[in-house]
């Protein structure tokens, strides 16, 4: 007799020296950046909730649990097949692999705790807890800390590798530093799920079309649909509100002709947060959520809790929202979207940002707007706004500051209340303002001892910086030489033949031995962000460690920035030379690129950077 069995599983209990399994039908891996912001943000922040300085390890066990959910298994044929739950626990495998890797390089004694919840010895072989055939490749890749390609694979592998890259650069060991083992612990033992197991798959998909289909309850947005609804008592004016609102849905949930369900909560969130939230929780053990985290979490009972201030609950209030202020900032979400797929004129930056994946931007490019505000107007906002950001965004790269989720959420809270509801004319000298004083630079921080350009090499954590750096200064000289912008084309890694990065110097020590003392300050050299350039795969691969005097040839027929290493450049490209001569920019052909070449590339680099990124670009917004 087949038999239905809920119990409750810690993240230990649930994985350790246990396997699951999908079927073939079973959908890919889809989470994107901001689901793994959250969860990381959630549990980071129940973390700290618990945490105090100075606690022993055993005092985790006191520590509050926090509870991620249910799944659904069906045992079979001596596997557990994973019916519903394979987007939390491959994301929580990621993590696992993450903090494992980090604990491992600290040599602490937790690592052996963690190791079994990713892999278990089958007869003397390791089988991952996510016995998956086609995904294995990646899982141990990451497991081993090898170099892994994911371009070309499958949307899963893609995808899994996407993310566990978005775990390393938000860094939870940067933001926990001496509590990690504390958190590993309570992650493991005080983190947990139901699992709902079953033998009988016919059983499982009832128990999985019963929790999603019958019975399910009414989203956020229907809740807050409902509760804007009561009071309109007109049976018309509620017709046509609730045909406005269901409209503003659909184009939302459907926008570009590509379905998710979670895109219109998340355009509400963004509005409610960049218009209203005036507190945000404390960062310290015990403090409560207030409208910033509460917005994110349940925004139809703080809409209710605020109605004041929102100025809703009565008939005529609530029309307005409905029929006015949804529709307005609906549009100008749906606009920042576009702009974040497509390559826009005058929104740029938007493109800019969405391709460094800063999450936060949807909801800061709300906060300046109101509904007043006509078409240019609206879109001028979102494209000073996006460009403070970019500006921002960069000038902390290049120094090695964190720019996730977690690490940016008060700054950003602070950004959207500065902002919020500012005409044109307010908005740019506020931001202006704010880029004058700001301690980070390209130059560096003197406050927090960086040396900004000075010292950016591509390592972990720079590399997708780097990567979008490099394509923002090829398509800058390109275009300041006459040239297309091509910046969208550089960053696109779908495309059959997309760019990689080129180190100048070959990857051989040898070569340089009259450059460096050390392979360690080879390699330092030969990563720093002036000298690298940006090629297509093929021509990067077919370079592979040729010496300079080889590759220059090959560097001439690509991109202008790679080309002006080369002296035809100067002779056959004479808008080129008028730009570098207009702009007084120190570029120079080189017939070698040793030490004393890239320090000279280096002051190119940052005086680039200077321009590409200058705050002057605010004042282009200006009717």
């Amino acid at each position: 007799m087949s038999t239905i069995t809920p119990h409750y599983r810690t993240v230990k209990d649930l994985l350790q020296s246990q396997s699951f399994c999908i079927d073939e039908y079973q959908r890919e891996y889809k989470w994107e950046t901001d689901n793994i912001e959250e969860l990381l943000s959630d549990l980071r922040d129940k973390f700290f909730n618990c945490y105090q300085p100075g606690d022993e390890l055993k005092k985790v066990n006191a520590y509050e649990d926090y509870f991620l959910g249910s799944i659904i298994v069906s045992k079979r044929n001596g596997k557990s097949y994973l019916v519903d739950g394979q987007q939390r626990v491959t994301s929580l495998t990621l993590l696992l692999i993450y903090l494992y890797q980090q604990a491992k390089a600290m040599e602490m004694p937790v690592v052996g705790s963690l190791a079994p919840l990713i892999y278990s010895d089958n007869f003397g072989e390791p089988r991952f807890n996510l016995d998956i055939a086609e995904r294995l490749p990646v899982i141990e890749a990451l497991f081993k800390a090898q170099p892994f390609n994911p371009d070309g694979k499958e949307e899963s592998i893609q995808t899994m590798y996407a993310r566990y890259q978005d775990i390393e650069r938000i860094d939870l060991v940067d933001e926990l530093k001496d509590a990690l083992p504390h958190f590993i612990y309570w992650l493991m033992n005080k983190v947990g799920l139901i699992e709902i197991a079953t033998d009988n798959d016919n059983y499982a998909y009832s128990i999985f079309e019963t929790m999603n289909d019958r019975g399910k309850p009414l989203s956020p947005v229907d809740m807050l649909k409902a509760y804007l609804l009561a009071p309109i008592e007109a049976e018309d004016k509620r017709r046509n509100a609730n045909q406005v609102w269901k409209k503003q849905v659909l184009e939302l949930i459907s926008w570009r002709g590509e379905h998710e369900a979670e895109r219109d909560a998340n355009c509400i969130k963004a509005w409610f947060r960049s218009q209203y939230a005036e507190s945000i929780r404390d960062r310290k053990a015990g403090a409560t959520d207030k409208d910033w985290e509460l917005i994110g979490s349940s925004f139809h009972r703080w809409v209710r809790d605020n109605q004041a201030r929102l100025k809703v609950g009565g008939e005529a209030d609530n029309l307005t929202l409905i029929t006015e202020s949804f529709p307005f900032f609906s549009r100008a979400y749906r606009t920042v979207l576009d702009a974040s797929r497509n390559y826009t004129k005058g929104l740029e930056a938007v493109f800019y940002n969405a391709h460094n994946e800063f999450t936060w931007q949807n909801t800061i490019l709300l906060a300046p707007l109101v509904t007043q505000d006509d078409d240019d107007t609206m879109r001028r906002k979102i494209g000073v706004t996006a460009t403070y950001l970019d500006i921002w965004l960069m000038r902390r790269t290049a120094n090695y500051i964190r720019v996730g989720y977690s690490s940016t959420s008060y700054a950003m809270y602070l950004l959207c209340k500065d902002i919020r509801g500012k005409s044109l004319q307010e908005l740019i000298p506020i931001l202006s303002d704010k880029l004058a004083e700001d301690d980070v630079t390209f130059d560096g921080s003197a406050s927090k001892g960086r040396s900004g350009i000075d010292r950016l090499g591509l390592n972990q954590f720079s590399r997708r910086y780097i990567y979008h750096l490099l394509a923002r200064v090829t398509a800058y000289v390109e275009v300041g030489a006459g040239q297309p912008d091509l910046f969208d084309k550089y960053v696109d890694r779908a495309s059959k033949n997309p760019c990689d990065i080129e180190h100048i110097w070959a990857d051989d020590f040898s070569q340089y031995k009259d450059d460096c003392v050390s392979e360690q300050e080879f390699q330092e050299w030969r990563n720093h962000a002036a000298g690298l350039l940006l090629l297509p795969a093929d021509v990067n691969r077919s370079l592979q460690d040729k010496v300079f005097k080889d590759k220059s040839p090959h560097y001439a027929k690509q991109n202008l920035y790679a080309a002006s290493l080369t002296a035809s450049t100067y002779q056959h490209q004479p808008q080129f030379e008028q730009f570098r001569k207009a702009q007084g920019l120190p570029f120079k052909p080189y017939e070698k690129f040793g030490k004393a070449e890239q320090l000279e590339r280096r002051s190119l680099v940052k005086q680039l950077a200077n321009k590409i990124w200058s705050p002057e670009r605010l004042k282009d917004f200006l009717p």
